[in-house]
């Protein structure tokens, strides 16, 4: 990546970092953990060791590697669609640990506030090609807990560590060649869906050893480390419905524009423009999908 596509990358991060309404995520399929922020939450910026925010529940700080690639995409499905920005390597770039073991990695130096940064630091071996997903203790009773179970799969039924998962004394750290998302809250990381920063781990969907969705039509050779979900023009950050917001609609539009896949871009207009899309241009899984979303954002601008 030369200077320029690089500033324009760190430009749309820095502008979306500002907007409390994008939602942040670092992981893999089956495990990832997510940021947000409330609109009026005390919120401190980092400005050095890269881009990020920090709350009194969680914390992403993002650099850019050279070789980050933003990709734009939607995905409709019934009744909507969703939107996102996925950060991109190439998959010769993206390799973490890939620990399949729970592994004690030591102090967490790199810790985004110094207070956390004497804790220690605990893999959990989830086998993420891209993430190394982790438990931050400074509880001496759940270290050793943690230690207990070193060397096996943390989601063994047997394995005497399990319970730490869910110990609120714990903090979720999610490292990338992005950067990191850290997750102080004890209520958070409990799947719970609502909004604020939270992690989930899904062994089902980490039994496929999968990279991505089959539904996001990441171009061939790139790994998602991460990404973020602007402000969606129908729901806000907790999922419920707004009124149609134009400003958002027209927003993410040039986010397709300028990240996006150009055919998958083409096939929106076509239908936002309230034309019938080309049958030979929309065979694939990816373009029906587009189709699907670009229909329902029809309806929702024509109210």
């Amino acid at each position: 990546m030369t200077d320029g596509p690089r500033r324009s990358v760190e430009a749309l991060l820095r502008a979306q970092l500002a907007d409390p309404a994008c939602t942040w995520s670092l992981g893999g399929y089956g495990a990832a953990a997510t940021f947000a922020r409330d609109p009026d939450e005390p919120v401190e910026r980092l400005d050095s060791g890269g881009s990020g925010l920090v709350t009194g529940r969680g914390a992403v700080r993002l650099a850019v590697p050279p070789d980050l690639r933003p990709f734009a995409y939607e995905t409709g499905f019934t009744g909507g669609w969703s939107q996102t920005v996925a950060l991109c390597l190439p998959a010769s770039a993206c390799a973490m640990g890939r620990r399949r073991v729970l592994t004690e990695l030591g102090a967490d130096a790199a810790a985004v506030r110094p207070q956390d940064r004497a804790a220690l630091l605990f893999d959990l071996g989830l086998g993420l090609e891209a993430a190394d997903a982790c438990l931050r203790v400074a509880d001496p009773a759940l270290i050793d807990r943690l230690r207990s179970g070193l060397g096996r799969s943390i989601l063994s039924p047997d394995n005497p560590a399990g319970p730490a998962l869910a110990a609120p004394e714990t903090h979720r750290v999610f490292v990338t060649r992005l950067g990191r998302i850290e997750i102080f809250a004890p209520e958070a990381g409990c799947g719970t869906g609502g909004p604020g920063p939270q992690s989930h781990v899904l062994p089902k969907l980490l039994a496929l050893r999968r990279t991505h969705p089959a539904t996001a039509p990441i171009p061939p050779g790139l790994v998602p480390c991460g990404g973020f979900h602007p402000a969606h023009p129908v729901r806000d950050g907790a999922g419920r419905a707004i009124p149609f917001d134009a400003a958002r609609h027209a927003a993410f539009g040039r986010l397709l524009d300028a990240w996006g896949d150009p055919a998958l871009v083409a096939l929106r207009r076509t239908v936002l423009a309230g034309r019938e899309s080309d049958p030979a241009r929309s065979a694939g899984r990816f373009e029906r999908s587009a189709i699907r979303a670009a229909r329902a954002q029809l309806l929702a601008l024509r109210g």
